[in-house]
């Protein structure tokens, strides 16, 4: 499998998570850009999730990922499905991270720091990197998606 660019951003309270999901990913050959935040000091999710998936939008479309880390995971999945071309899913357990990837084509996993424990985390991560669309009856679902969000551009 082609080892595709990651874009990582977190806030204070998914930053320790943060840096270890960095460090699983540089090991296993991924290329990581890391988009903030630099510390546990106070800061705003929004200002995070927003620099990971403009990244995103840059790259030809399925060259790479995004990976949000927040507390529940949830600020920060809402935040990324607000973008034009994100497909982000908060993802607690392998079974969801793979089954997004499947069937919605994912491309931003988001998770939460104070939900899941770190050894989770990367298994969760896995599942997600290691997983392909498989296209089919599942294209036909993207496509309608897809059609929603043009449908909301102003």
């Amino acid at each position: 499998m082609l080892r595709k660019n990651i874009f990582i951003g977190s806030d204070a309270a998914g930053f320790a998570l943060k840096e270890e999901v960095k460090a699983h990913l540089s090991a296993l050959g991924y290329e990581v850009t890391d988009c903030g935040t630099d510390s546990e000091a106070s800061c705003h999710y929004p200002d995070y999730a927003l620099p990971v998936c403009e990244n995103l939008q840059k790259q030809p479309k399925d060259s790479c990922f995004g990976i949000l880390i927040c507390g529940t995971g949830i600020g920060m999945s809402m935040c990324a499905n607000k973008c034009n071309g994100i497909r982000a899913a908060l993802c607690s357990d392998t079974y969801s991270a793979k089954m997004t990837r499947r069937h919605n084509n994912a491309n931003v996993l988001c998770m939460g720091a104070r939900v899941i424990g770190s050894c989770l985390a990367m298994d969760i991560v896995d599942a997600f990197l290691e997983n392909e669309f498989e296209g089919g009856r599942h294209a036909d679902r993207l496509a309608l998606m897809e059609k929603i969000e043009a449908s909301q551009k102003n």
